[in-house]
């Protein structure tokens, strides 16, 4: 067996024992191996690859273990049959994809408050990529995070974001955070100085600037828009009075409204920032896909931060995101993130990284929109005859309320018919005014069967205001 398969090591970052465990699993795909054929010796093998036989002792087992090699004692180590595999559970060879595992649900309780992503196999690599964790050296679950030892994690961020323009970005402008808010938090502490710090958002915008702002004793101030973002004349003024240091927006997918800012519109922005010295907090976390315009930090790569995370692509569970600081400041964002909590937990590193440099993944995500558009689609045929804001591409739907109906009243109605919605009143600052106006989350948790019953029952509701009577 030796002399037929003449393998070379797989090229990659990581522990070596994972690179030959990566090039006896290239060798079963491609069927240079077949079922029962003998493995090498250890010693042939280290040999052969210019490894240690430890290394390869190590890779020997951990696909032992996984069921696609078996080793019989005093004959040595064979390619496995497929029903030994115990790896086979989660994947689809047929279908070439990943097993599903989790169920939706049919139900009349319908929760739309936050979007909730379809398992589109997703799960099952999670799963696998905790699994190769547990084989990690006994020294990685030992000792403090260290920069150098997460640099193939931030590597790995880099490849993962490659597909969008955002300037120059190597993997020491990356800091890895707990989710996209964590790292909003850590952008506006390497940013905010004084004792009365102020920052400026949209006048409806996400509700994690203002809790930033809350944790960290700064004055948040709204900026008016229309329907292609911030008007720059309203940043002009805001950004004079007062003597604001950071812009925070939401360009690409504006939450709660869905809208998208031009390439004429940003530019415009950045022309007011630069007059008055802003710096730009720029949130990506709702893009899933391609983006429609450049960003901000491309744009302007020496005062943007730019913030991401895998939550509305892969999961929200992980709580894994990504800062990115502008040219010159990754020392400033990293000094924040090891002075708060050292780094990521290192066995939740390594599985951000194994999941990210999973040729599936990609494929993965594209599944994921596709399945959320489903649900949009519905969603459009019962409510598009209203005034609604959306895109197939973006797991909410921003519906203005017709006549007779308040925001508060038609959140509470909707409530009563088992359908939980968010009205524009937790998108606006405490002293700002909010349109009569609702976000709706998909939830691809329930079936697309209770998805539309519970938008039959919000399309009746928009249909049959209450009665007003004048006094």
């Amino acid at each position: 067996m030796g002399t037929i398969w003449q393998p070379t090591l797989a090229e990659g970052q990581g522990p070596k024992y994972k690179l030959v465990a990566l090039t006896i699993r290239e060798g079963i795909k491609s069927g240079a191996l077949d079922v029962g054929d003998k493995l090498p010796p250890v010693r042939e093998l280290a040999w052969q690859l210019g490894i240690t036989p430890g290394t390869v002792a190590r890779a020997y087992t951990i696909l032992t273990d996984e069921g696609l090699l078996e080793a019989e004692v005093g004959r040595g180590t064979f390619v496995a049959p497929p029903q030994a595999a115990i790896r086979e559970d989660v994947w689809n060879r047929e279908q070439d994809s990943w097993i599903k595992e989790l169920e939706i649900a049919d139900t009349d309780a319908v929760s739309l408050f936050s979007p909730r992503l379809p398992d589109m196999g997703q799960v099952a690599v999670i799963r696998s990529a905790l699994r190769q964790v547990a084989d990690v050296p006994g020294e990685e679950l030992m000792n403090y995070p260290t920069r150098d030892a997460y640099a193939p994690v931030r590597q790995a961020a880099v490849d993962w974001l490659s597909h969008l323009s955002l300037g120059p970005l190597s993997e020491q402008d990356v800091v890895l955070s707990h989710g996209g808010q964590s790292g909003i938090v850590l952008v506006l502490q390497a940013i905010l100085t004084g004792p009365k710090p102020v920052m400026l958002v949209e006048d409806l915008s996400y509700a994690g600037f203002r809790r930033a702002a809350e944790v960290l004793r700064a004055e948040v101030v709204g900026v008016a828009m229309d329907k292609d973002g911030v008007l720059p004349e309203a940043l002009d003024k805001a950004a004079r009075d007062s003597g604001a240091q950071v812009f925070c927006t939401t360009p690409e997918v504006h939450n709660p409204t869905g809208s998208h800012t031009s390439l004429e519109r940003r530019r415009a922005l950045l022309e007011v920032a630069k007059r008055h010295g802003l710096e730009i907090l720029e949130d990506d976390c709702y893009r899933m896909g391609s983006a429609r315009a450049p960003s901000y930090r491309s744009l302007w790569p020496e005062h943007v931060w730019h913030v991401s995370s895998i939550s509305k692509e892969l999961t929200p569970a992980l709580r894994v995101g990504f800062a990115l600081a502008p040219k010159g400041r990754s020392a400033d964002l990293r000094r924040v993130a090891e002075y708060g909590y050292f780094g990521l937990a290192r066995p939740l590193a390594e599985a951000t990284r194994i999941l990210l440099t999973d040729p599936r993944m990609k494929g993965i995500c594209n599944d994921i929109r596709e399945r959320l558009g489903e649900y949009v689609e519905v969603a459009v045929n019962h409510l598009g005859g209203h005034e609604l804001q959306w895109s197939r591409d973006v797991p909410f739907l921003w519906l203005h309320l017709p006549p007779g109906w308040r925001a508060a009243g038609f959140c509470r109605a909707a409530e009563a018919q088992g359908v939980q919605i968010r009205s524009a009143d937790e998108f606006a600052l405490r002293d700002g005014r909010a349109p009569h106006a609702v976000r709706i989350a998909v939830n691809a948790h329930v079936s697309l069967r209770s998805f539309e019953a519970a938008m039959q029952r919000l399309r009746c509701l928009l249909d049959n205001p209450p009665e007003q009577i004048s006094v």
